[in-house]
């Protein structure tokens, strides 16, 4: 029978270093996919707030999977309206000078 290890951490900074050669992995994929725009944390913070906002217990294997199932064109959506947003907060900025 398998060991199980249980991991816990003190905080979101030390999973999210954790997990960060996932989505290094990830953003490299995309990247010889033509999408070099996407970085490591456009996907942690896509996956936190769509998959794993509401879910308890998260185990560092499902959220590998997670990270590494996420589709190309989900997350190339999610990241091209951030920079829509930020370009209108941007041009926003711009009408109030």
């Amino acid at each position: 029978m398998a060991k199980k290890y249980n991991i816990e951490f003190r905080n979101v900074e030390e999973l999210y270093k954790r997990i960060k050669p996932a989505l290094y992995s990830k953003v490299k994929e995309l990247d010889r996919m033509g999408i070099n725009y996407v970085k490591e944390v456009d996907i942690w913070n896509y996956l936190s707030e769509h998959s794993w906002k509401e879910s308890e217990n998260l185990c560092l294997s499902g959220m590998v999977s997670d990270i590494m199932d996420l589709d190309s064109s989900i997350i190339k959506s999610y990241c091209l309206e951030i920079l829509k947003e930020q370009d209108r907060e941007v041009n926003t900025e711009g009408d109030l000078l």
